[in-house]
């Protein structure tokens, strides 16, 4: 006797019938339109390293002030993503980031009329700085979870090198504009860039695998859940029963310096320190863009590692390595490009965000339903200490002169990171990482 496939509970708005799905999943499509997304979205994190030196040759401010204004950005970029997240859930993704990219757009684009530096905190600072933390990797993370089932790692990590493939566009265009046309047809590409994929995740996106009649990819078909009311209460509430817990701080702890000695550090300032030793605004983001396509190879791969072995043995290998490289940058840093200088770049963007799949693996192993929105704290304490570090290089630059205690203070955080991972403790019951890759 045939049986009949189980009828889904009742939602709030009409569900389509399970279906089977075609020869390639929906969830790769879904995963699609979020990689353009992210990719779109990245041109904004691309400019602020190379704003610090036209804004303080035009209006004067010190590099403590523009570092100020980029540390607002990072912070709020960290601090509004669990409750994005949480929004999600309550509104449906493509609400949230469609909102979230016409802000940064019209931050974007104001800067253009600024003339006091308040302005840029405010513009630079606080609405774009809202509007990326809502699209954030607590974005790439809601996907993942609701998509999918098997490969969350794989997806996670090329969700997560979207950011470096926008990069990698990005930054040569933007440097070539502000060494060629100045820094504001820069802002306005950077509008631009953000309003253009405004259409395609409205048009594109669906918020569920059920609103298309699906299961996750590699899972079993479930009613979509009712809106989660209360999006900023529910942020609220996980993150005191995380902060409860070793691994909330250990995880918090290894990404804050993650965010210090990437975002904060090398994105902001490596351009204005390469300068320093004379190299070319455009040659300095060229070779940041280079770190772009090795950190898209670097990141894919931790997420298939990430499938396969342990997440923390992987985190501890990470931030070792990053430590090292750090370490030698002030005796790489010359007027041209040299071959210890790309293999820098090389070995240093292979790592430059590795970390992320396994500690999103981290955070659903000990968090469960919760881990996005935890993910989403953990990564408010990333942006924190991304934003720490830029404003605190800046004013080393302005009192010391060099950068160079800033790189060898970065290489030792990564060390005591490294640490940091080894002592997070497995939750028990959860699956070991190569037998999950095995089911999947």
């Amino acid at each position: 006797m045939t049986q009949t496939a189980p009828v889904p509970a009742p939602t709030a708005g009409p569900l389509p019938a399970p279906r089977r799905p075609g020869r390639i999943h929906r969830a790769w499509f879904a995963a699609a339109v979020a990689f353009v997304t992210i990719v779109g979205s990245a041109a904004f994190a691309s400019l602020p390293g190379l704003l610090i030196e036209p804004l303080h040759e035009e209006f004067h401010w010190s590099r403590g002030t523009i570092g100020f204004a980029v540390s607002v950005n990072l912070a709020l970029y960290g601090l509004t993503a669990p409750f994005a997240a949480a929004l999600m859930d309550r509104f449906g993704i493509r609400r949230v980031v469609a909102l979230a990219l016409l802000v940064i757009s019209g931050g974007a684009l104001a800067t253009v009329w600024m003339t006091a530096a308040w302005q840029l905190v405010l513009l630079w600072g606080v609405l774009v700085g809202l509007g990326s933390g809502s699209m954030a990797m607590a974005f790439a993370a809601t996907v993942t979870n609701r998509w999918f089932t098997a490969r969350r790692g794989l997806v996670t990590g090329i969700l997560t090198a979207a950011g470096a493939s926008g990069q990698l566009l990005f930054l040569p265009l933007l440097s070539w504009l502000v060494e060629q046309h100045g820094w504001r047809p820069a802002a306005v590409t950077v509008s631009l860039a953000a309003v253009v994929v405004v259409p395609f995740v409205w048009l594109l996106l669906r918020d569920h695998p059920a609103d298309v009649g699906l299961a996750p990819y590699g899972g079993t078909f479930a009613a979509k859940p009712e809106p989660v009311r209360g999006a900023a209460g529910r942020a609220v509430s996980v993150l005191f029963k995380a902060v409860r817990t070793g691994p909330f701080w250990l995880l918090a702890g290894t990404f804050a310096i993650c965010g210090a000695t990437t975002n904060g550090l090398v994105r902001t300032h490596f351009v204005p320190a390469a300068h320093d030793h004379g190299m070319p605004v455009t040659a300095a983001a060229g070779l940041l863009a280079v770190v772009g396509v090795f950190d898209v190879v670097g990141t894919i791969a931790s997420g298939w590692f990430t499938d396969r072995f342990e997440p923390r043995r992987l985190l501890a290998v990470y931030y070792a390595l990053r430590g090292v490289s750090l370490l030698f940058l002030p005796m790489l840093l010359a007027p041209s490009v040299h071959p210890p200088m790309v293999f820098f770049i090389v070995f240093y963007g292979l790592d430059w965000v590795a970390t992320v799949p396994p500690t999103i693996a981290l955070c659903r192993e000990q968090y469960g339903e919760d881990s996005a929105i935890v993910f989403g704290w953990v990564l408010a304490s990333h942006q924190v200490g991304a934003a720490l570090v830029a404003f605190l290089s800046g004013l080393a630059r302005d009192a010391f002169g060099s950068y160079d205690p800033v790189w060898y203070a970065a290489g030792a955080l990564c060390a005591m990171a490294a640490l940091m991972a080894m002592v997070i403790r497995r939750r028990s019951g959860a699956p070991a990482p190569a037998a999950s890759a095995a089911a999947a």
